[in-house]
């Protein structure tokens, strides 16, 4: 069963890069301090110290060859953060060290942890080593000392992993922000040219649908008239009124939803057949024409659209010629008056 969202990685793939560079740097780390200081006291220290090392090899190449999205849906990501923390404790109580050197190891699950995994998952971490360190700690030293070092290293670890999920958590949120303004209009809120196109070319080179695809092209009538007398800001609110006239009609879930530039917006519908398209068509013109626009004067202001139909089945027209197709329907439709559908011929 997958765990929950909140103790998964934000990005699996660098999650587990960075999990191998870890343990293998904790790896090497470990192997060096075994030939002296507290790890290398007696045969039982150095063995554990061994085996700890050999345990990280093995974590490390396991996780470098294993896929990094089924790592995480089963967990593996938040667990690994967890049993270091164990991990660097148990071998601090095998090899009787309580110095600041050792319970600094603490810091590489919780530092790996706040800068890879969710909020969630980082609580969980830097509570396991905070928790665990504070079992540890007073077995090895009196009690008013364990309390200083314990309430020392807490702190620290827990200050330091908010800090840095929170800066790790904005870095997030503006990549989300400047991946959504790659693919959405800002002012309508309909994808823009990049993902029309993309939708576009998988629509028409995969499978054709039973039904076929069709393709309607949208332009403001007298668009330039609007702008000019009434001013760019009432032109900005009229392709916002007929973007949100295009979104009820047609479910977004049914289509692709677009504007491609200026006054021009686009509805591409897998699936559809030709008399569905130009009905739709039909039900956003009569929509358009029936729902004027508020304007900040109270007054309404009347619109509407010529709309250009194409329809493609399977082995008929390519991308560029089913596009060419609805724009010069759409053409059509301007030249015979405006405020009219038009179908380009099958």
């Amino acid at each position: 069963m997958a765990i929950p969202r909140g103790l998964r990685a934000r990005q699996p793939s660098a999650a587990a890069r960075s999990l191998v560079a870890m343990t293998g740097v904790s790896a090497v780390v470990l192997a060096g301090v075994s030939f002296f200081g507290a790890n290398a006291a007696s045969t039982v220290t150095v063995v554990s110290t061994w085996v700890v090392v050999g345990f990280l090899v093995v974590l490390a190449l396991a996780i470098r060859f294993a896929d990094p999205e089924r790592l995480d849906r089963a967990g593996v990501h938040v667990a690994v953060g967890v049993l270091g923390a164990l991990l660097a404790c148990g071998l601090n109580l095998v090899t009787e060290d309580s110095s600041a050197g050792a319970q600094a190891f603490l810091a590489f699950p919780v530092l790996w942890a706040a800068s890879h995994l969710r909020r969630t998952a980082v609580v969980v971490v830097t509570a396991a080593a905070v928790v665990a360190n504070a079992v540890v700690v007073p077995v090895l030293v009196p009690l008013d000392v364990a309390i200083s070092d314990v309430l020392l290293t807490g702190v620290v670890l827990t200050v330091v992993a908010a800090m840095l999920e929170r800066a790790m958590s904005v870095q997030e949120r503006l990549v989300e922000a400047l991946e959504q303004q790659a693919t959405v209009d800002t002012l309508t809120g309909l994808v823009n040219r990049r993902v029309f196109d993309d939708a576009l070319a998988v629509a028409l080179t995969g499978p054709v649908p039973d039904d076929g695809t069709a393709l309607l092209l949208l332009d403001v009538d007298s668009f330039k008239q609007i702008n000019d007398q009434h001013g760019h800001p009432v032109g900005d609110d009229a392709l916002v009124h007929l973007a949100g006239i295009i979104r009820r009609q047609i479910r977004a879930g049914d289509a692709v939803l677009s504007r491609l530039g200026g006054d021009e917006l686009a509805v591409l519908l897998p699936g559809c057949t030709a008399d569905v398209a130009v009905a739709r068509a039909e039900s956003v013109l009569e929509t358009v024409l029936s729902t004027p626009l508020s304007l900040p004067d109270g007054s309404l202001l009347a619109m509407s659209v010529s709309v250009g139909v194409a329809h493609r089945t399977a082995g008929a027209l390519g991308m560029r010629e089913f596009y060419a197709a609805a724009d010069r329907a759409l053409y059509r439709a301007k030249r015979a008056g405006r405020g009219r559908v038009e179908v380009a011929p099958a």
